[in-house]
């Protein structure tokens, strides 16, 4: 346990001090999050003018900006921090290392962790001092949807770094889209019941699709749905097996056909 700690410990470090030497990486994470929060909640400010549903809202635009982020930051934490190794030729070098591919999944999980609470955390505490942003009342709900939507992001990140070993740095374009993919189904600025009918079926497979459903209740309502939250932690617990796994298989046949000493730019 004590060795299976320390592997982990030091490739964090390794991602620490890649922040510390460069500071355009740290201002990139706070960078995104902070003006997509900023823009919608100016939006948010100027349909409150007019609007007694979004009055009545209280700041849901901003909810499901900062919310998203932390679902795209979950799931670009984990595959960048991967993308890293590869930009380097790194991989080869774990490969032949003590390092295990469950702490390398780890290591990737926590770097993702501390990317988004870098970024997001840095647009929460602004959106708290210039727009007056008020976490709901249920707190511990809320902090709840949080942690479902980082597992899912991590879940897909970990599914993309299996094709990254795959396939190389070809594969690079699905860190930065698949999430956009699924975005319109996913409920996140509006409810799925807008949705064509015979998509809704399709939304429901997405646990982002609770989340946002749950978050709205808590600021439309002022209710929080347990119910959503169980769902939605049911089916992140089933794609983070298949995430991890996906990337076990991907990372053993790659080290049996040598693919990992070719992998990088």
């Amino acid at each position: 346990m004590i060795l299976f700690i320390r592997r982990i410990y030091a490739m964090i470090l390794r991602h620490i001090y890649l922040f510390m030497v460069s500071w355009p990486r740290v201002l990139e994470l706070i960078y995104w999050p902070f003006l997509n929060m900023v823009l919608w909640a100016f939006m948010s400010k100027f349909l409150s003018q007019s609007s007694n549903v979004f009055l009545l809202a209280s700041g849901v635009l901003i909810a499901s900006v900062i919310m998203w982020d932390t679902l795209f930051r979950g799931q670009l934490g984990v595959t960048l921090s991967f993308i890293e190794e590869l930009w380097s030729r790194n991989l080869g070098n774990i490969a032949v290392s003590p390092l295990k591919p469950i702490e390398l999944i780890f290591s990737l999980i926590v770097a993702s962790f501390l990317r988004t609470m870098i970024g997001v955390g840095g647009a929460g505490i602004a959106a708290y001092f210039l727009f007056d942003f008020q976490i709901p009342s249920y707190g511990l709900g809320f902090i709840l949807f949080f942690i479902n939507l980082l597992v899912m992001g991590w879940a897909l990140g970990l599914a993309i770094c299996a094709l990254l070993i795959r396939f190389g740095l070809s594969a690079e374009t699905f860190a930065w889209a698949a999430l956009f993919f699924i975005q319109p189904l996913c409920g996140v600025f509006y409810p799925i019941s807008i949705l064509p009918e015979w998509l809704q079926p399709i939304s429901l497979l997405i646990p982002a699709t609770y989340i946002f459903e749950g978050m709205r209740l808590t600021f439309f309502d002022g209710i929080f749905n347990i119910n959503l939250l169980f769902k939605a932690c049911f089916i992140n617990l089933l794609y983070i097996f298949i995430g991890i796994n996906l990337l076990l298989y991907s990372y053993s046949y790659a080290k049996k056909k040598g693919l990992l000493l070719g992998n990088g730019e």
